[in-house]
C-alpha cells in the first residue's frame, strides 16, 4: 500500500459479467483510514458491482485490489472478519428487533454476555428502544434500514460498506439514517458509501468518485467537483425521474461549462 493511512487500493480494477462487456472498466482510486468515501452514480453505472468487488464478493477480472493491506483473491476470509456490508433488501423479517441483533452476534461468535451487552448498547445508539420486540417484517422501510446498519456494529470492524442505504426511505427517515452513520464515523470508522443523490453525498462523504459506465468520471470533494466543473455559464435542465440521468451524462460532454442537480 501506498501508506499506512491507506485502507483501500483499487489499481486499473475491470469485472466483466460476459466477456468483453465491463461493468467495471479501469478504475483506479485509494480510500484512507477514517474518511467517508463516496461512490456517486446512477443506476446501473456499476456502483453495487464494485461494492462486491470490494467485499470479495466478486473476483475482478482484471487489475489489483488490497482491502487493509490484504489480497482479496487469497486473503478473503481475514477481509471480512474486518469489514461491515450492508447491501439493499437484506433482513431477518422473522424475528425481532433484538433477534437480528441476536443472530449476528451468534453469527460472530460473541459470548452470550458480550453478545447482549453490545446489543442493548446498538439498541440504545441507533434509537431502536421502542422497537426493540417488533419483528423486523412489521417495521417500515427507515426503520429496517436502522436495524441493517446497527447489527454490522454487533462486530468491530474497521471499513463498513452501504450500498445504497437510503433508498426508499421519505427525508425525515433518510436524515435520521444518516446523522446515525455520522455519529459512527466521528468514532473513527471508514465508510465506503453509495448513492445516486448528490445532496446525500454532500451531507455525508469527505470524497466523492463519480462513476459512470464502469469508468470513474472524477473523484474530488463536492466544493472542488463545483470550482473544477463550474464557470459562468449555466445550463438549467428541467428534467423527469430521480435517478439523476442527465447530470452524469452532462458530466461526460467535453464542452460542459457547470453542472448542479
Amino acid at each position: 500500500m501506498s501508506d499506512s493511512s491507506t485502507v483501500i487500493e483499487a489499481n486499473n480494477i475491470r469485472h466483466a459479467y460476459t466477456p468483453g462487456r465491463y461493468a467495471l472498466n479501469g478504475l483506479t482510486f485509494s480510500v484512507q483510514q477514517g474518511e467517508v468515501f463516496g461512490l456517486l452514480g446512477r443506476n446501473g453505472a456499476g456502483k453495487s458491482t464494485l461494492i462486491k468487488v470490494m467485499t470479495t464478493l466478486l473476483r475482478p477480472s482484471e487489475g489489483s485490489l488490497r482491502i487493509l493491506g490484504l489480497d482479496p483473491l487469497r486473503e478473503g476470509r481475514r477481509i471480512r472478519s474486518r469489514i461491515g456490508v450492508v447491501q439493499q433488501g437484506e433482513s431477518f423479517d422473522f424475528t425481532s428487533v433484538e433477534g437480528n441483533l441476536d443472530i449476528y452476534g451468534v453469527l460472530w461468535g460473541l459470548p452470550a454476555d458480550e453478545r447482549v451487552r453490545r446489543r442493548n448498547d446498538l439498541i440504545a445508539r441507533f434509537g431502536l428502544e421502542d422497537l426493540r420486540r417488533r419483528r423486523s417484517f412489521d417495521l417500515s422501510g427507515g426503520q429496517k434500514r436502522r436495524v441493517q446498519v446497527a447489527r454490522e456494529f454487533i462486530h468491530d470492524m474497521e471499513i463498513l460498506f452501504l450500498d445504497e442505504p437510503t433508498v426508499g426511505l421519505d427525508v425525515i427517515m433518510r436524515r435520521t439514517l444518516l446523522d446515525s452513520i455520522r455519529a459512527e464515523v466521528r468514532r473513527g470508522l471508514t465508510v465506503v458509501f453509495t448513492t445516486h443523490n448528490l445532496e446525500e453525498a454532500d451531507y455525508l462523504c469527505d470524497r466523492i468518485a463519480v462513476v459512470d459506465q464502469g469508468r470513474l468520471l472524477a473523484l474530488e470533494t463536492l466544493e472542488n467537483l463545483k470550482r473544477l466543473y463550474g464557470g459562468r455559464k449555466t445550463i438549467d435542465l428541467t428534467v423527469s425521474g430521480t435517478d439523476g440521468s442527465a447530470f452524469y451524462t452532462t458530466l461526460r460532454l467535453p464542452a460542459r461549462r457547470s453542472v448542479d442537480r
